[in-house]
């Protein structure tokens, strides 16, 4: 079997997502890698991201209450895995 690595967003994604514990979500890494990097990303390779990573087994994702604040939309919550 390959073994998975990680690139640099990848690595910087995890980190975002280790420290929110269970309440990582995708416009809250966005939001906090935009901050600490001082330069603007797209939700989408954020999105991408954790898709891959989730793929690669880092992280595992579930999908939280319906509010009006979403628009009546979930939202999906990023944990790490033991991997």
């Amino acid at each position: 079997m390959k073994e998975a690595t990680l690139g640099e967003f990848e690595e910087l994604v995890l980190l975002m997502v280790a420290a929110q514990h269970d309440e990582a979500y995708g416009v809250f890494i966005l939001e906090s890698l935009e901050y600490k990097l001082d330069r603007k990303l797209r939700i989408s390779a954020i999105h991408v991201t954790l898709k891959r990573m989730e793929g690669k087994g880092y992280v595992s994702s579930r999908f939280g209450g319906i509010t009006s604040q979403q628009g009546g939309r979930r939202k999906k919550f990023y944990v790490i895995t033991a991997l």
